[in-house]
């Protein structure tokens, strides 16, 4: 048109800037990186949604050729941490441990080992020997609130529980307005329950991280993450190394949605790094991100809602949100 400026950007073609990389498949994700030495890694999950450890053996793991670490909650620090990578300071319960000898839902974390290839390291999780003490599990949230359910978190050193008798993470309430006198007013009060399911983001790139100690002896972290500073951040502790020594990188990631917001393998892959001086890589299977990585909270939504003559005079919502076996974005405020 006529006397219309002509636009530097708006309707031109932009050269992406990882175009390149993208097209020719070089270092682009997590996993487009060789390392000499490296060690594979693989987790053994619980088989029980709620249970404890009453025995573990690891001998058999530990002798196979090819098996370089085992760990067990005998092996690694007990720091109580939140494996969601939010602000800070950070809302959600501390109720995690790097390994633990209570275990909360099926695919939690029972032991970690770390082998020349993912198969002697799978058949060293399957070497290991475990003895369960299992407790009645809970599936409901509404029942996980009633008087006499089995409690979940019953460990003292967890912290920031709302109230851990009732297995509730974090409580939010709010009101504006008098929401009594708005329903006594409507002329008609309608009330409806809603449930959303659970939902798994389900990324075409599963949770996987690579570390490895670098000429200056500090923690090199590459991993598929949303959340590279809290990353850091949360596993300093969990290693007990300062968290200058750590560096995080953080490639192109091949989906997230929020599911990477957690960190829920780089502290193992850490201290298998800092506990034999080489490199190791851990990845999920595309089991274990449906069975052992987090998903989108399902919900039970009340909705009441008052109206009169066209209008809402009140609306009222109670949301029960099932955060699992943990608290994580369980945030009160």
């Amino acid at each position: 048109m006529a006397g219309k400026p002509e636009l530097m950007t708006v309707g031109k073609p932009e050269r992406r800037v990882d175009s390149v990389k993208l097209a020719t498949g070089r270092g682009t994700f997590v996993d487009d990186i060789a390392m000499p030495g490296l060690l594979h890694a693989r987790i053994l999950h619980s088989p029980h949604a709620h249970a404890r450890i009453s025995r573990i053996d690891t001998s058999q793991a530990r002798s196979m050729p090819g098996v370089a670490a085992v760990l067990t909650h005998h092996d690694v620090p007990r720091v109580a941490y939140t494996t969601a990578g939010q602000g800070w300071p950070e809302p959600s319960p501390y109720d995690a441990f790097m390994l633990d000898h209570k275990v909360r839902f099926v695919g939690d974390r029972v032991a970690v080992a770390a082998a020349d290839d993912p198969e002697r390291a799978q058949r060293a999780c399957e070497a290991i020997k475990v003895e369960y003490e299992v407790l009645p599990a809970i599936l409901d949230p509404e029942r996980a609130m009633a008087p006499g359910a089995p409690v979940i978190h019953d460990e003292a050193d967890a912290s920031g529980i709302k109230d851990r008798a009732r297995n509730l993470a974090a409580e939010i309430a709010a009101e504006v307005g008098d929401v009594a006198r708005g329903f006594a007013d409507a002329e008609q009060v309608f009330e409806q329950t809603y449930r959303v399911p659970y939902v798994q983001q389900s990324s075409i790139e599963p949770h996987v991280t690579i570390t490895w100690l670098d000429e200056d002896n500090r923690l090199m972290v590459r991993t598929s993450t949303q959340v590279p500073f809290h990353v850091r951040r949360i596993i300093a502790p969990l290693l007990g190394i300062p968290i200058r020594r750590i560096r995080v990188i953080k490639p192109r990631i091949g989906g997230g949605f929020g599911g990477k917001q957690e960190i829920l393998i780089e502290d193992l892959c850490g201290m298998l790094t800092l506990r034999t001086g080489r490199p190791v890589r851990l990845e999920y299977t595309r089991e274990e991100e449906l069975t052992a990585a987090r998903t989108r909270h399902p919900q039970i939504v009340t909705v009441k809602s008052g109206v009169r003559e066209g209008r809402f005079t009140a609306l009222e919502m109670r949301v029960l949100e099932n955060t699992g076996a943990y608290g994580t974005h369980a945030s009160p405020s």
